[in-house]
This record gives structure tokens, sequence and C-alpha cells, in this order.
């Protein structure tokens, strides 16, 4: 079976066949699942130590919270990391905020498609604005690779994550970029970019790709969640007009500070340590994964998460949580079902630790 193109029209899908069948829960994250004395294994985001680079500039500007955030530098530093003029730079209230600004700016746009299964929100930005989304739903047998035939020829806006949250596919970038054209907005989500060493697949250093927009997110391998920072890469006119619809001041001083901190020379270094460790960590845990019996891991992982597929997986997670871990369901993205669950990877340790409960759970 190849990649299916549905209708996500309010409240079901229709099918090709024309059936309907329900909704997903576009709006359910990883946090929902963690809970107080659980090991988080559902929310892809790194908890080591704050590295003093980063929190030195962080600690020193709470004392400039009485001046108005100055986005300026902070946009210099993110452009001249990917070698682009700041005028096709946008830093964003986490990657979340460009997904909104997209969904609202581009209003003309007739047929939005999005490639599933990935991270729901931009789909759930796009229909809070009022588009009716077409999903191209990726085929697991394949190991969730993506056709660009599959995309129709007269979508003008095209959204898919590369590496893909949840499957942690990694696209090849020819792939990608077969699918840019004139007239038409391609927008790549590379929140997870960073977590693949040399990021060999990323299209944020290809401005000459018409229409393209790639968002960016600095919250996942430096543990800022909660800080909400990223960025989105785009034409400059196409940037401008975002602009014009973000609110005033949508980023806050330590934001900017983080990511001007993240840019340095210094800090892409550190990140692309940690993607090397990041591998070998992940390496361990499919390992592991494939030794159990009943665990199918989809595909060749290549983020810091790593999906997989066993029957009564709904059941397994509430067994999990007695147990004190807490995974990530995936019948909440669209393409997938109850037999799916998302595993951030961790340290070795943690995953014999997690691997030996799950089998445990397993055979009984």
């Amino acid at each position: 079976m190849r990649g299916q193109l549905v209708d996500a029209g309010p409240g079901a899908v229709r099918e090709q066949d024309g059936t309907t069948g329900p909704e997903p829960d576009l709006t359910h994250h990883g946090d929902a699942e963690v809970g107080a004395g659980l090991v988080d294994l559902a929310v892809n985001v790194r908890r080591d130590p704050m590295p003093d680079w980063l929190a030195d500039p962080l600690v020193a500007a709470l004392g400039e919270l009485a001046a108005y955030p100055d986005p300026g530098p902070a946009r210099a530093a993110v452009a001249a990391r990917h070698g682009r003029p700041p005028e096709e730079v946008l830093l964003t209230a986490g990657a979340a905020e460009g997904f909104v600004l997209l969904a609202r700016t581009l209003s003309d746009v007739r047929r939005p498609v999005v490639v599933h299964p990935q991270f729901t929100e931009p789909e759930a930005a796009l229909r809070a604005a009022g588009h009716r989304v077409e999903r191209v739903l990726l085929d697991p047998a394949d190991g969730f690779r993506l056709d660009p035939a599959r995309v129709p020829d007269d979508a003008d806006l095209v959204m898919v994550g590369n590496p893909t949250n949840p499957t942690s596919v990694l696209h090849p970038a020819a792939d990608l970029a077969a699918l840019a054209r004139p007239g038409r907005i391609l927008v790549v989500d590379e929140a997870f970019a960073d977590t693949v060493p040399g990021e060999p697949e990323s299209l944020a250093g290809r401005p000459e790709l018409p229409g393209l927009v790639v968002v960016r997110s600095l919250t996942k391998t430096w543990g800022l969640a909660g800080l909400r920072i990223g960025y989105l890469l785009a034409p400059p006119e196409l940037v401008a007009r975002l602009a014009a619809t973000q609110p005033l001041w949508a980023v806050s001083t330590p934001a900017l500070a983080a990511a001007a901190a993240c840019a340095t020379p210094a800090a892409v270094a550190a990140e692309r340590a940690f993607a090397d460790r990041l591998a070998a960590d992940r390496d361990h845990l499919v390992a592991r994964l494939s030794a159990l019996p009943g665990v199918r891991v989809a595909g060749r992982p290549a983020s810091s998460f790593v999906l997989i597929q066993l029957a009564g997986a709904a059941e397994v997670r509430e067994r999990l949580r007695e147990r004190g871990w807490a995974v990530r369901r995936g019948d909440t993205f669209p393409g997938l079902g109850p037999d799916w669950l998302r595993l951030a990877v961790r340290d070795p340790a943690t995953t014999d630790a997690f691997t030996r409960t799950l089998a445990e759970i397993l055979e009984a």
C-alpha cells in the first residue's frame, strides 16, 4: 500500500473509498502522559543540566526585563549560523507559533496538504484558521518513507516534518526539494534536525528553493520547552508578511538571549557532539526493543525518539504507567492507531531498565 490521500474535514476523515472514521485528537501532546513519580519517555525534550554558556546569558537577561525585547541581535546570530541574511529569519515563541503564523497569514491558499504521520500542530493550526486540510498518509509497510509523487500537483501549501515526529524517519533532502515549485509554499518542520549528526538532509541552507519555509526549534536539544523559542527561515517577503501577523514583542528577552547563545559556533559544536551521543543511545534502544517478541520498530529511526508497534499497545501503556513509566500513545497521530507507541531515547541504563519492565509486561 502506498501513501494515501484523505480529506480532513470537520470531525471525521473521509477515506478514498468514501468511508469515515473518528478524528484523532490533534491537541494531545506528550506532556499529558507525564505524571508524578513517572520516568518520562513521552516527551522528546533533553533533560541534561544546562551548560554555562546558555545559563549565563539567560540569568543576565533577567536584569534587562524593564526594557522591551530587541530581536535584532538574536536574529542576526541565527542568520549567521545558517549563512542567510537577517531578513530571511523570523524568531518565534517556539516552533508552534510559526505554524500558527503561517496558517493565519496564508489565508489565500486553496489546497493545503499535510504529510502524516507527523507533529499535529501544523494541521491543528490550519484547521483553527479555517482551512480545509488534506492529508497524505504514509505507509508503515514502506517505513513511512515519502514519495513526492503522492503530493497533489496543485497543492499550494505542503507541510512535512524532517526528521518526522513521531516516526523518526529522516527523508532525503532531494525528495523534499522535489516538492518545491513556484506558486507553492513548502513548509519543512526541522524541529529535530539538530538531533541528526551533521544535519545532512536539512534544507536550512537552500534559500534558492522557491517558497521554502524551514521551521526550527531550540527547545528540544537544550531543554527550553518552557522558554518558548524557535524560528523560521523563509523568503524575505514572506517573513515580512508573517511578522505583520505576529503580536508585538512575541519573543521575550530571555528567549532572545537563548537564541543568540544557541547560534554560536561553540553551541553548534556542542549540539553536534550531543547528536553523536544520541545516535549511540538510540542504537542501544533499538537493539533492546528489537530483541523483544511482538515489538516492531518502525523504519530506521534517526532522531531522539523511536516509534514501535505492538498488539495491545494501549493496555501496555497503562501497565507501564503502573510500573512507573510514561510513554507517548500513537493513536492521536493521523495515520497511526492504537497499536503504536513513541519512546524518547534516554541513556543506556534507563533504556535497560525500561526494556526489562516492558519484557515482563509482555510476558505476563
